[in-house]
């Protein structure tokens, strides 16, 4: 079972290292998911992958962005580069892009990132069978399809960190509200704002999406129990004691053996490292109450005590035993009212200052604690190694160990005064040249009166080691070297309109998207009455019984397939026996993806994904695709209720609105699965116009607005659809995402 540790600099690579992960992940300088994070150029990978592989740690490189048309050749290129390095394994989003890659270069290991959603048996069928040796699920998946997906192929799963609010690869917020795409790295995190919401109890603004971090504690070992490979820690933009602190506190729980005492001791230091919201058990545990940290944004840290207002000091009667350095944030209530910081110890306690007015009972947390982020620095793993050294006159010196052996050119002559000595010899090799090993001497032999030159020797010893560090980094590998890229040029106009919806009176179009707001209900009339191709609306998150049910919906009404969202929809149609029409979710945007996907003959339709220019699609549209046009754009697909479910008093309205602290309004729409669960869509406060993008068919999507029928009759005119909507865009038409 593997603890796999963030690695956002060399600091933080370390402090995993040297609390016993056995592997990290990290980012290169490109196409990471975590473009905000330090990342590692060429030289500091090299360093890291020395230092990992000596401790017999893994490192995993994230490449786990959207790849566009013109990024390809210096994406495969720098992928093999990390290859051909040493890095252990490749995180890809891109599970058609990863398809590719196995059978072009089949050496290489390939994870399928967490962005790719997939939280079904289905999409681990896919991913294997596309040449993924792991899945990393959507933290959203619960405990049941863990279980069933950790029998197929191998499963990583998080345990610890933030928690993005919308399902995993399906969020849009930071791209259409700010301009930065969570899908290239660059979110902005409009998640972690203020809000508030149209419904009793929530008018006030407060982070109505701001979730708490995760920390499954000790129901790892459940996870464990379920045959889940590794236990991913979530962080590569967070400090260095919080990947010791997490790192030290899931190791002592999963290799046991500790006390009660020992275990609360390291909790509480990874709290003080990291907290935000006092922690949740996550969606695979069913949401808690702590699961919305609706008061507090940021790290909240663990309670060492409340205020007492002493003579204008500020003390603060505890057993925490607080020192200079450390910091503090208060609460009053519940609501974060400023930041403190430590003056002075006292009898039963010590004094804070801060520059807002504190009162009597105001809570105290402790954010930065010195003494505890000591105690994350860990203990430096050291390879240990065994040297042979036989240096005879009349043969050539040889040097062994780690499996490696050195020889000099040419053969050793005997010294006419001041031979070689065995301390000289053993003092140049425990000159370890920056390498994290120890250095023990299995035999050091001089036979005769060995001359060696000083540079010689040394050339030998650093021959030596550079040896062993090519061997231990990258061990046997054989170099890959580019192939080109396989041409692919998609032919024919679609001049097609599709459209979404719930409601499908009036509407013509040739294809039609169902779109239900209840997955257990019949289909509605209008749409059975609805003369185009017909297609249920299938979202990328699902359970068993959403799967069980679409299934049933498109035998029974005889439709011509499903709108899948995710790539587990390619196993669904296929077990189904129907067509499929690739969504926008899939984030379609470079032509060996697509030319991947149309290899598969269950596949109808695609949509090019929404955050690329018109520039950008153009060399990706053909006769079976589509061009998200105009009409609703969805930002996100919450698992989870908003409402912290309480469902007594819940007014269980369809449509709610979401306004932030410019006053735009995202509407948000209830959704019920097919079991009955609560699902919440977000979309854009603007509704998107434009004429899609030439010669791809026309997508829209018209699910919250109410002139449906206005909407698509006027999809290619942009002053009618400038007078239909009150707020409009023309989303990344002409600049696409970064």
């Amino acid at each position: 079972m593997e603890i796999l540790a963030p690695a956002g600099n060399m600091e933080c690579a370390k402090a995993a290292i040297d609390n016993g992960a056995n592997a990290i992940y990290l980012g290169y300088t490109a196409f990471s998911a975590r473009d905000g994070a330090e990342n590692f150029d060429e030289e500091s990978l090299k360093s890291v992958l020395t230092q990992a592989h000596f401790a017999g740690v893994k490192v995993y490189v994230a490449m786990n962005t959207m790849v566009k048309a013109q990024e390809l050749d210096i994406f495969v290129k720098t992928l093999l580069c990390l290859w051909n390095m040493g890095a252990d394994a490749i995180i890809l989003q891109d599970m058609l892009l990863g398809k590719y890659l196995h059978e072009t270069y089949p050496e290489i290991v390939l994870h399928l990132s967490t962005q790719a959603g997939v939280c079904s048996a289905e999409g681990a069928e896919l991913a294997k069978e596309y040449g993924f040796s792991r899945v990393i699920l959507a933290r959203e998946t619960p405990i049941k399809e863990i279980e069933t997906i950790a029998k197929i192929v191998e499963t990583e799963v998080f345990i610890q960190g933030a928690l993005c609010s919308s399902y995993s690869g399906q969020c849009y917020f930071s791209s259409f509200a700010g301009g930065n795409s969570g899908n290239r790295g660059r979110c902005k995190q409009p998640c972690r704002k203020k809000y508030c919401l149209d419904r009793k109890g929530y008018e006030e603004r407060a982070y109505a999406l701001s979730l708490s971090d995760l920390c499954v504690g000790e129901d790892i070992l459940k996870l464990a129990q379920l045959g889940v490979a590794s236990f991913k820690i979530e962080g590569r933009m967070r400090r260095k004691e919080y990947v010791g602190a997490a790192v030290k506190y899931y190791r002592m729980l999963l290799d046991g053996g500790y006390t009660e005492a020992e275990k609360t001791a390291a909790l509480s230091d990874l709290k003080r490292a990291y907290n935000r919201g006092n922690y949740t058990k996550g969606l695979a545990f069913s949401q808690d109450k702590r699961f919305l940290s609706r008061a507090v944004q940021g790290h909240l840290g663990e309670k060492v005590g409340v205020v007492t207002v002493l003579n204008g000091k500020y003390f603060v009667e505890s057993v925490f035993k607080a020192t200079q350095g450390d910091a503090f944030k208060i609460l009053r209530d519940g609501q974060e009212v400023g930041g403190a910081l430590f003056v002075k110890s006292e009898r039963r306690g010590f004094t804070i200052s801060a520059k807002s007015r504190l009162r009597n009972g105001d809570s105290v947390f402790v954010t930065t604690d010195t003494a505890a982020n000591a105690r994350t620095a860990g203990t430096p793993r050291i390879f240990p190694l065994s040297l042979s050294l036989r240096f005879a006159v009349g043969e050539r010196a040889q040097i062994s160990g780690g499996g490696v052996t050195v020889r000099s050119e040419a053969q050793l002559s005997a010294a006419t005064s001041s031979p070689l000595t065995e301390e000289e010899l053993k003092n140049n090799f425990l000159k370890v040249d920056g390498l994290p090993i120890a250095v023990k001497f299995e035999k050091a032999s001089l036979s005769g009166s060995v001359f060696i030159a000083r540079s010689q020797l040394n050339a030998l010893r650093r021959a030596f080691y550079a040896k062993l560090c090519e061997k231990i980094v990258k061990g046997d590998r054989k170099e890959l070297s580019f192939l080109p890229l396989p041409q692919a040029c998609f032919t024919g106009e679609n001049g097609k309109t599709a459209v979404i919806s719930d409601d499908f009176t009036g509407i013509e179009a040739e294809i039609g998207i169902y779109k239900p707001s209840d997955y257990s209900a019949p289909l509605s009339g209008d749409f059975e009455a609805f003369s185009g191709e017909k297609y249920l609306y299938f979202p990328a998150f699902h359970s068993g019984n959403d799967i069980l049910r679409a299934k049933a919906l498109v035998k029974e009404n005889a439709l011509d397939g499903l709108y899948i969202e995710n790539y587990d929809g390619l196993k669904i149609v296929e077990e189904i026996g129907c067509k499929a029409f690739v969504g926008t979710g899939l984030n379609l945007a470079n032509p060996i993806a697509i030319k991947t996907l149309l290899e598969n003959p269950n596949v109808r339709y695609y949509a090019v994904s929404k955050e690329l220019s018109e520039r950008e699609s153009a060399p990706l549209i053909g006769k079976q695709s589509f061009a998200l046009g105009c009409g609703d754009i969805k930002l996100m697909d919450l698992i989870y209720c908003p409402f912290e479910r309480t469902c007594g008093s819940c007014d269980k309205r369809q449509l709610y609105t979401l306004t932030d602290e410019n006053s735009r309004e995202f509407p948000v729409r209830r959704v019920l699965s097919a079991d009955g669960a609560c699902r919440f869509e977000v979309y854009n406060c603007a509704s998107l116009i434009g004429k899609g993008v030439a010669g791809a068919g026309t997508l829209i999507e018209v699910t919250v607005q109410s002139q449906k029928t206005c909407v698509a009759l006027a999809a290619n005119d942009e002053r009618a659809q400038k007078e239909i909507f009150r707020r409009y865009t023309a989303g990344h038409a002409k600049n696409g995402v970064l």
